[in-house]
């Protein structure tokens, strides 16, 4: 978990280097999200609630504000919720149906967060762009999941875990 706490970490902090996809805040490739739901499908939902919320916060202090971990916890803790109450009705090769969703959580959740922080009901305009990103972005993360799964399983029956 501490290894996966550490990768997870890295991502998210180099994520944050580069420049968004297109120009609507709070579109980003999602990248951090890959070991979270790989965690979830090889260690369990609990394991994966432990990393996310040590990388959010741990994150947050190296690299963010007070007000990024609003938003990292709002959408994180969304995501997280979503994936977990999906991961067991999907087999392994359609993790990244479970990565969409979550991905969806994840905008849901941080524009819920705008809104409420800001208390401008205008900014759901944001939110068809908001869709659109996660499921492309959800879809490419998911990829990335069900493959380091793969690895990761493999690794643990080579070596005996």
């Amino acid at each position: 978990m501490a290894l996966l706490t550490a990768v997870e970490l890295t991502i998210w902090v180099l994520e944050g280097q580069i420049p968004p996809p297109i120009p609507v805040p709070g579109v980003k490739l999602g990248l951090a999200s890959v070991v979270t739901l790989a965690a979830m499908a090889v260690l369990g939902r609990r394991e994966a609630g432990c990393i996310l919320l040590l990388r959010v916060i741990l994150g947050c202090l190296f690299a963010g504000s007070f007000s990024a971990i609003i938003f990292s916890l709002a959408g994180g803790v969304l995501s997280w919720a979503v994936m977990a109450s999906l991961i067991g009705l999907f087999p392994e090769k359609l993790l990244w149906v479970v990565s969409v969703f979550g991905a969806i959580g994840h905008n849901a959740g941080q524009l819920l967060a705008a809104v409420a922080v800001t208390k401008t009901p205008g900014l759901f305009w944001y939110g068809p762009a908001l869709l659109t990103s996660a499921i492309v972005t959800g879809a490419f993360t998911g990829l990335g999941a069900m493959y380091l799964v793969r690895a990761l399983r493999k690794y643990r029956e080579r070596r005996g875990f």
